[in-house]
Formats: C-alpha cells, structure tokens, sequence
C-alpha cells in the first residue's frame, strides 16, 4: 500500500505534473501494463502508435492478444480514425528513438469521438515541457528512471491522474498485481527532484547545440530534433511544448553503411553504448528504422544513431564526436551528386 517515503514522492509528482493521484511501479514498462491490464478487457482495442517505445507494442502483440485483447497500431503523423472498438489510445510525444513530433490535439479529439481512454508516455518531457492534463489527456506515464532520478541508478515508474474513477480502476489493478517499490528506491528519485528543472534546462541547452552543430555535417543525412524547424512535427512542439530535453537522432548518409556507423559508435569515448537517458552520462546507440516502423518513408538499410546527452559539455561532446568520425574515416565524408541534384 505505501509508506511515508513513497507517498511523499507521490506527492511531489502529482505537483509538478498538476494531477491528483499518483501510483508507482518498478518500471515504465509495469506502468504500461498495469495501465492496460486495469483497462482493458475481451474485445477491446488498445492503439498505439507505429513511434512507441517498443516494449509498449511488444507487450500488446505478446501478451494481450492472448487475453482476447485487440491492438491497432497507427501512424500518429496522419489524420487518424479509430476503430469503434478501441478503449485506450496510447501517445508518444516524441515518437521513441525517430522523434517524430505528433499533432496531440487531433489525437485527443480523435481518441474522444470513440470513447476512449488517452494515455500520454510523458517521460520525454518530465512533466515540465508538456502538461497533459491541461490539454485534455486522461492519464500521464513516467519513467522516473529517467530525468526524476537523474542518477541513472534506479528503476522507476508513475501514472498519474485527475480523475477519481479512473484512479480507482487504476489502483485496483496496482493492488491486485502487487506493484510495490521499495523506500529506498522512492529515496533516490526524491533525491533528484529538487535538482529537476536545473538538469533538465541543462540537457536540453546542450543537446540544441549539438544539433545545430550536427546539420553542419554533410555526413548526417537528417538531424531529428523536435526544435529544429525542419524535424517533423517541428509545428507542433513549437505550439505546445516549452522545452525540448536531451534527445537527438541522426541519420547517416545512405552510402556511408552500417560497418562504419559501428565504427563510428565504438570509437565514440565520452558517450557510452546504452539504452537509457536522463542520467548524467551521455550515451550513443544504432538503430536500424526499417525494421522498428511499419509506416513512415524508412528504407532498408539506412542507419540512425540516436544520442542521449548527459551533463558533459557541449565542448566535450563535440571532440567526441568528431574524434570518432575521424577514426571510422567519416570526417570528410561527402556524399554522392544524385540526380536532380
């Protein structure tokens, strides 16, 4: 049920993000499954969006289907209408990894002409570029993993509500699943709380610069960064977001190929090889678009670097990525005249 510790970081949650009831799990990831196991029964549509974070879809498609739960996964950069069956519509703002920036109201609306639950993954944010609530969305996920913690030393999730009927049907599932964390655990993100907005204003100065820097880079075929005007979606985080975070994808130029993106990766020094953000190491991971989107124009074969930036500095940040071009022979790459060109 709780102690004073994790009420208290309740609490705390509830303040920044403006909501009312809070409940922790151990995980983002438990946090989703609570939240669709609490909602969601035989026949229902659960959607989410081709941009998830991919455990999110994993667990529809490996877990849900098999309860007689239906999943319908959508492109959230396009008008969308959803199936008269669906009860709970997933949003990622940005999309995981490829940071594609949705157009959130139409989403909601959308969401609202079915009758269905809108549950935003609101860890890109920390609850301080975005406010949920006041644009209309039911239910707010983090991933106190990340920013709140800030230590890259706990794992942690939350969801957080206004509304009390919601709320209770949410907490039921908590309790009957049995989602408890330890006071030591709830310790280490109240910790960082009192440091939040600091470290978050900080990633988000350095990981624009880095970006500007990086469309500098003929090697770089696109710099996805929600507060760069070309980035998609770039319209719709300048309308609604106050803040950008410490994400950044790059795509490498076709010709350039995969043995020398992981050349590029494995030279890299001051950025480690890792999955997660908010901490203050920096950290660099390849990916392969083609194979994590079903809608969009990714082609087999191109490859994409996603950086999280940490607390280094931008100086720092920018000799590590130059030296590790240097050493994949990417320094003065220059890609190929095509035709039209």
């Amino acid at each position: 049920m709780g102690t004073p510790t994790t009420v208290e970081l309740q609490r705390k949650l509830c303040e920044i993000e403006q909501a009312r009831y809070c409940l922790l799990a151990p995980s983002g990831l438990a946090a989703i499954s609570m939240t669709d196991l609490a909602l969601l029964q035989v026949g229902d549509v659960v959607a989410i969006p081709d941009n998830a974070y991919a455990p999110n879809r994993e667990l529809a498609h490996g877990l849900l289907t098999r309860l007689g739960i239906d999943y319908w996964v959508y492109d959230p950069m396009r008008p969308v209408v959803f199936p008269e069956r669906t009860r709970l519509v997933w949003l990622e703002a940005p999309g995981s990894v490829t940071l594609e920036m949705p157009d959130l109201p139409a989403l909601i609306q959308a969401a609202k002409a079915v009758g269905a639950w809108t549950a935003i993954d609101n860890t890109w944010s920390a609850g301080l570029a975005y406010q949920p609530f006041s644009h209309g969305i039911d239910i707010s996920l983090q991933a106190l993993t990340k920013y709140q913690s800030g230590g890259a030393d706990v794992l942690m999730g939350a969801v957080l509500t206004q509304d009390h009927d919601l709320h209770l049907k949410l907490k039921y599932a908590h309790m009957r699943l049995g989602l408890g964390v330890g006071a030591d655990d709830a310790w280490l993100v109240l910790r960082g709380l009192p440091t939040l907005r600091l470290r978050y204003e900080q990633h988000d100065r350095v990981t624009r610069a880095l970006a500007q820097w990086m469309k500098t880079l003929p090697v770089f075929e696109q710099v996805l960064h929600p507060a760069l005007p070309d980035s998609p979606g770039h319209e719709y985080w300048q309308r609604d977001f106050s803040a950008a975070g410490g994400l950044v994808s790059v795509v490498f130029a076709a010709e350039v190929g995969q043995a020398r993106v992981d050349g590029f990766v494995d030279a890299l020094q001051v950025f480690r090889i890792g999955y997660s953000w908010g901490g203050p190491v920096s950290l660099a991971l390849p990916y392969d678009p083609a194979t994590l989107r079903r809608h969009g124009a990714w082609q087999p074969g191109q490859s994409l670097v996603r950086f999280c930036i940490g607390l280094e500095s931008f100086e720092d940040l920018r000799a590590d990525i130059e030296q590790a071009l240097e050493s994949a022979g990417l320094s003065r790459f220059s890609p190929p005249l095509r035709s039209g060109t």
